[in-house]
């Protein structure tokens, strides 16, 4: 079986989440699953992302949340306590799926559909589907080699918390130009309890893999490695007359 370094956490700040996720992967040279249930409010842009295009500039002024700038690609979404995040980072040659974009999406629809039978779920245009609704977006980092794939899927979600979200530019087809509320869907509307979304897919991790769980002062030594450091918190805010302007907060 596949060696597999295992780490549950719950309520990990997702810009910290991410600051471990970019070490285990520069850093490191093992396989690694890390499932994190819940996170305080926050809103996570891909790499490339405009907040003067994606941010509501009135609504978060009018209650800032943090703002994160993950080093992926990839869309933006909002995190809270009912989104559970599962990553995956591995060497190519070890689990035999190349460092393509699409030969990983399908490791992983495979996986999901065998981890959690009864959604009925599909991948369409890199997100994870139900009945034409997303329950599941997904970014990754390929560099030699090595491989991260990681999913923010929503067991619940609150409406209001989408009005900081601007319809992006760049949606994939099958949104058909839906608002929010016509395009998302619960995790919670199929599986009565988050925890039980989080044991079937630990079930099916420790099927599938010789597992290795990892405890935190195990992840503090690789976090203090010295590696490249992309993951940013970001401000927002507005000018005068003159638009809308970012920068990372070191």
């Amino acid at each position: 079986m596949i060696p597999l370094s295992l780490v549950i956490s719950e309520n990990v700040p997702i810009f910290e989440q991410l600051q471990l996720e970019e070490a285990l992967l520069r850093a490191d040279q093992r396989n690694w699953c890390l499932i994190n249930i819940g996170t305080p409010p926050a809103i996570v842009m891909g790499i490339s992302g405009k907040p003067e295009v994606l941010i509501d500039a009135h609504t978060f002024n009018e209650l800032p949340i943090p703002l994160i700038r993950r080093f992926s690609g990839g869309g933006t979404v909002i995190v809270d306590g009912h989104t559970v995040f599962v990553t995956w980072i591995f060497n190519a040659e070890t689990i035999d799926v190349a460092c393509c974009p699409q030969k990983i999406h399908r490791w992983t629809e495979k996986f999901y559909q065998q981890a959690l039978p009864t959604l009925d779920m599909q991948l369409v245009e890199n997100d994870y589907v139900m009945a034409g609704r997303k329950f599941g977006g997904n970014a990754q980092y390929l560099c030699k080699g090595r491989w991260l794939h990681h999913s923010s899927l929503l067991w619940d979600y609150d409406p209001a918390m989408m009005q900081y979200l601007l319809m992006p530019p760049k949606v994939p087809s099958y949104r058909q130009g839906r608002q929010h509320d016509d395009f998302l869907c619960r995790l919670r509307d199929h599986i009565p309890e988050k925890s039980l979304v989080v044991q079937q897919i630990q079930q099916s991790i420790r099927e599938c893999f010789l597992v290795h769980d990892v405890n935190k002062e195990e992840l503090q030594k690789i976090k203090c490695l010295p590696h490249r450091q992309a993951t940013q918190q970001v401000s927002f805010e507005k000018k005068t007359t003159e638009g809308i302007w970012d920068r990372a907060i070191n």
